[in-house]
């Protein structure tokens, strides 16, 4: 094994040492930091040499940055913002009429447990769930006619993070960051918080593929509250700052001599610019993590809880011009309620509507509201009929499903598109994952055809060949 490098020694290094044998020699502490995230060989053609440089989008446009709420799992549609009476008149008797294709065996209707009530000047119809979250649905568009492709997680998760539920393809989150680069050089550009551990295909939700590095995303387990575990190898414990910094300049110098020879390297752009981001990271993460410095009233807003500190960091992060933030309900796939479907949607729904609704009115009252989209949803939804043999559970549903969107030019206090009467499948202006991402994209002033990165000889995008904007969405 190799002995790290000792910095007291830099100036006497053997001229012989690669950039290879540094990076190799610096693999403890911050250089594991920093390796764990710049390792992957991509093989990009006429990547741009800065690639975190700010960067205008094709025409003006409200939203600058994303806020993904992830219900990873699938929450039920027809409990949360997706009124269905006709279930109630229907519980328990069979739905064969409305030619229901599930994953699994499912038996007859099942009622929602939950009252839904008029809410806002809006009036639109929200479960008692989210009565916090429906304080804003004045400011929110609920779209009711989502609808993806297969009825599996994994696929599921791939097609609404990346935009193809098959192959390797860029996140959204590294699409943002690729499109408008980075507002802040000392924290990443896309942050993915999941308390506990990864979700279902852990990394692969915020991977950067074929696109440089720099721009996938950075786990942070937030069931921590320390800085040296939320983020693993923050902290390089057996060197000081300057010497630290002596050994970042030397690095740069090797990574520029090579780099000078591979004109358009993306895989060495982004190690550099890795390398440097955990760095600059030890000071800049210390005191945008630290909670402690946010006022007492302000912490008590959004409570003492995961997701309440998950919001509140969230909202110190907008404010630090970090791009895109994913927020997970936890590991694995918590709202993947197969049966015991009402307690744990009481219980997920709880952890999460007071923080939401705090996490809005904070925005709104730091100015932060109209610059930033947030997306509320999960993979898919969940079917209207009771699955088999325990009878209080919901299977998957990918053909009509939930989400809503808030702030960043949204127009708010809208209702976009439809499920049948039993909430099963999507009839009135579908919109399929890929509608979903142009529209996202075209808030912050893209047009999702023209965000383009060629690979292998052909020019991607985040919506493939497909994809529209929803201008009813649009404020």
């Amino acid at each position: 094994m190799n002995a790290p490098v000792n910095p007291r020694d830099l100036q006497n290094a053997p001229v012989t040492w690669t950039r290879r044998e540094l990076l190799r020699r610096s693999g403890t502490g911050l250089g594991a930091l920093a390796l764990s995230t710049m390792l992957a060989e991509e093989q990009a053609e006429g990547a741009a040499r800065d690639a975190l440089e700010p960067r205008a989008p094709h025409f003006s446009a409200p939203a600058r940055q994303v806020v993904h709420l992830f219900m990873n799992g699938g929450p039920s549609q027809v409990d949360t913002f997706d009124p269905k009476p006709a279930l109630a008149k229907w519980h328990g008797r069979s739905l064969e009429s409305a030619n229901l294709r599930t994953e699994r065996r499912t038996g007859g209707a099942m009622r929602s447990p939950y009252v839904f009530r008029p809410r806002g000047e809006s009036g639109i119809e929200v479960s008692d769930l989210f009565s916090e979250t429906a304080r804003h649905i004045d400011d929110m568009a609920i779209i009711r006619s989502m609808h993806a492709e297969v009825p599996n997680h994994e696929p599921s998760l791939m097609l609404m993070n990346c935009g193809d539920g098959n192959l390797p393809r860029p996140s959204m989150g590294a699409w943002v960051n690729y499109g408008l680069g980075s507002e802040n050089r000392s924290l990443p550009g896309f942050i993915a918080m999941c308390p506990g551990g990864y979700p279902i295909v852990a990394t692969r939700n915020w991977r950067s593929a074929f696109l440089p590095g720099a721009y996938q995303g950075t786990y942070i387990d937030t069931r921590h509250t320390d800085l040296d575990k939320l983020i693993a190898n923050i902290r390089n414990g057996g060197q000081s700052h300057n010497e630290q910094a002596k050994q970042m300049r030397l690095l740069r110098a090797l990574n520029e001599l090579h780099l000078q020879k591979r004109q358009d390297d993306a895989a060495l752009d982004a190690r550099i610019q890795a390398f440097e981001l955990a760095f600059r990271m030890q000071t800049e993460a210390s005191e945008a993590f630290d909670l402690g410095r946010e006022s007492q009233s302000t912490r008590d807003l959004y409570g003492d809880t995961q997701h309440g500190r998950q919001l509140l960091l969230t909202r110190r992060l907008l404010e630090r011009g970090v791009r895109f933030i994913q927020v997970w309900s936890g590991a694995g796939q918590p709202w993947d309620t197969h049966d015991g479907l009402e307690k744990r949607h009481r219980e997920l729904a709880g952890q999460w509507d007071g923080p939401i609704s705090a996490f809005l009115t904070d925005l709104k009252q730091r100015g932060l509201f109209e610059s930033t989209l947030v997306l509320w949803g999960g993979e898919f939804g969940r079917t209207p009929t009771a699955e088999m043999p325990a009878l209080n559970g919901r299977d998957h549903n990918h053909y009509g499903f939930t989400c809503w969107l808030a702030g960043g030019g949204v127009r708010g206090g809208t209702v976009y598109g439809a499920t049948d009467e039993f909430g099963f499948r999507a009839t009135e202006n579908p919109v399929h994952v890929h509608d979903l991402h142009a529209t996202m994209l075209h808030l912050l002033g893209f047009d999702h055809k023209r965000l383009t990165y060629r690979y292998a000889g052909r020019d991607f995008r985040l919506t493939d060949v497909g994809g529209r904007v929803i201008h009813d969405l649009l404020g």
